[in-house]
């Protein structure tokens, strides 16, 4: 992905343009959802096949990332996030992401609307795969951890995606934003602060960026059903794949 953001009319070369994003609870009235389906039937394979060439990079690590091979990688592990009202679920929707990624911030709402459509009977699981040529995107992901760990990881993740404009392709470190998005959630800073600077925090997403490498994950977004990567060219792709998932 290019460094520079494009004129805001100009879809950027290599990347799907971005798509509307969701009002602040996170569900999409039913004319905004007609919209956005009409347009990812357009975009999506683009996003995809963006995300397969232009987000492989080298992933951003802290010291002591853990290695990891085919055979002790995991798709979902037990510490795993998955985003509310979606546990106990018979089929598990799996996305690596990096919330500094154009590709990501327009399957976004995509995602979203699945979310809506498989209530209950998806889980959905969030990721970390941050990629180091996105100067923002590690502290983009321990920001989302931090606020995870209060029990804000859905409000945290979406913040990341319908703000990216403002952060995202730059070379200044966003921690005073990203510390600005914890105090608008209401969470408790010092402990915020903390886990924000912890070893631990980068640990955890190390793991998730090992898992994803071992498992063949080169750019993002990735997905994985029920522990099979899927290479979606469609909307319809990644129903199906869910649909076959809950027929097993």
């Amino acid at each position: 992905m290019s460094s520079k953001s494009a004129p805001p009319n100009r879809t950027p070369r290599g990347r799907g343009p971005a798509l509307p994003s969701p009002g602040p609870s996170g569900l999409l009235p039913n004319s905004a959802v007609v919209a956005i389906v009409v347009a990812v039937v357009v975009v999506f394979a683009v996003v995809v096949t963006l995300a397969v060439r232009g987000s492989t990079s080298t992933q951003q690590t802290g010291p002591g990332v853990p290695a990891a091979d085919a055979a002790s990688a995991q798709v979902v592990r037990d510490s795993s996030h998955r985003l509310p009202g979606s546990t106990e679920a018979k089929a598990t929707f799996v996305e690596f992401l990096d919330f500094e990624c154009e590709a990501c911030r327009a399957a976004y709402p995509v995602v979203e609307q699945l979310r809506q459509q498989y209530a209950g009977r998806v889980s959905f699981v969030v990721r970390y795969f941050p990629i180091e040529s996105h100067f923002n995107a590690m502290r983009a992901a321990r920001a989302v951890e931090a606020a995870a760990q209060q029990g804000q990881l859905e409000a945290m993740y979406q913040k990341m995606y319908t703000t990216q404009e403002q952060w995202g392709e730059q070379q200044v470190a966003a921690d005073d934003t990203f510390r600005g998005f914890a105090v608008d959630l209401g969470l408790d800073m010092a402990r915020w602060d903390s886990t924000y600077n912890d070893q631990a925090t980068i640990d955890r997403i190390n793991l998730d960026i090992a898992d994803g490498k071992a498992l063949g994950v080169e750019g993002t977004p990735s997905f994985f059903v029920n522990g099979q990567r899927i290479q979606p060219k469609s909307v319809d792709d990644l129903s199906g794949a869910l649909d076959a998932a809950l027929a097993e």
